[in-house]
């Protein structure tokens, strides 16, 4: 078992009452932001290239767009706009997430609803859900292996992305303690998720720790932190242009993925 979850379990037992009661008043106190609309969508390139591909999102409540109105101003509609650029390709994408889902309800759930035959590229961003249920590494390691194994058996010529784990310790609305217990073990579960992607050709985590202040370094943004949260745990608009532009940049400089797209014909016409 992983040393560190013992020790967060060792830990947190005692105080598992307060998390709760602590819990229940976040969950009071958060309003209930519905999902964004407008699920699927086109971006042409500014070159006109006759190249497409396909991209499917999947995920929890940050790919299913709480905290903004569209999915065009939050994470998938940018991620797709921003690629297009870089690649110089035309993309169509569709987001398939629900908020609250897990790995395992991802993959029970929503991978069934996939109405594509051909995708080329999947991106996935989980985590959160996973840890506010405490799930055990070992556990969560399986259900990803089994939800890339159910991916590939649909789509076995997709490349698949893993986006970074929620920043759980930055969340304003979070008290301490539930940002050191939730927080560290998302964290480790995101190491697993790193172990299991390494089992998979073609399937990539971007994991880099997201903080806000790297972001304000990187991006040379003038803001404060609230403006990164719509309400205190879900992204704004703000955060989730931003987690978007620095995932596809990642993207852009990484030629194993470019060239794995190009292999398995994914920039056709």
């Amino acid at each position: 078992m992983n040393i560190r979850y013992l020790l967060g379990v060792i830990f947190s037992i005692p105080l598992l009452p307060l998390m709760y009661y602590q819990g229940r008043r976040i969950r009071a106190s958060v309003p209930q932001l519905p999902e964004a609309k407008e699920i699927q969508g086109k971006c042409r390139s500014n070159e006109k290239s006759e190249s497409t591909i396909k991209v499917v999102f999947l995920g929890e409540s940050t790919i299913a767009g709480v905290g903004v109105e569209t999915h065009k101003e939050g994470f998938t509609g940018t991620f797709a706009s921003e690629l297009s650029k870089l690649l110089n390709i035309n993309i169509t994408w569709k987001v398939y997430a629900r908020s609250g889902y897990t790995a395992r309800s991802v993959e029970k759930e929503l991978i069934p609803k996939i109405t594509e035959k051909q995708v080329d590229l999947i991106v996935i961003g989980l985590g959160g859900n996973d840890a506010f249920t405490l799930n055990q590494p070992s556990k969560w390691k399986a259900q990803i292996r089994s939800l890339i194994e159910s991916i590939n058996s649909i789509f076995p010529k997709a490349i698949v992305i893993f986006c970074n784990m929620p920043p759980i310790k930055e969340f304003p609305a979070f008290t301490p303690l539930i940002k050191f217990t939730v927080g560290n073990l998302v964290e480790i579960l995101g190491k697993e998720l790193q172990k299991a992607v390494n089992d998979y050709k073609h399937t990539f985590y971007f994991g880099e720790k997201i903080t806000l202040k790297g972001w304000v370094d990187k991006f040379q943004l003038n803001v404060e932190k609230e403006d990164f949260f719509s309400d205190g745990v879900h992204p704004s608009k703000l955060t989730y242009q931003t987690w978007a532009k620095d995932i596809t940049n990642e993207i852009s400089k990484n030629e194993i993925i470019k060239n794995a797209l190009r292999k398995h014909k994914a920039f056709s016409t």
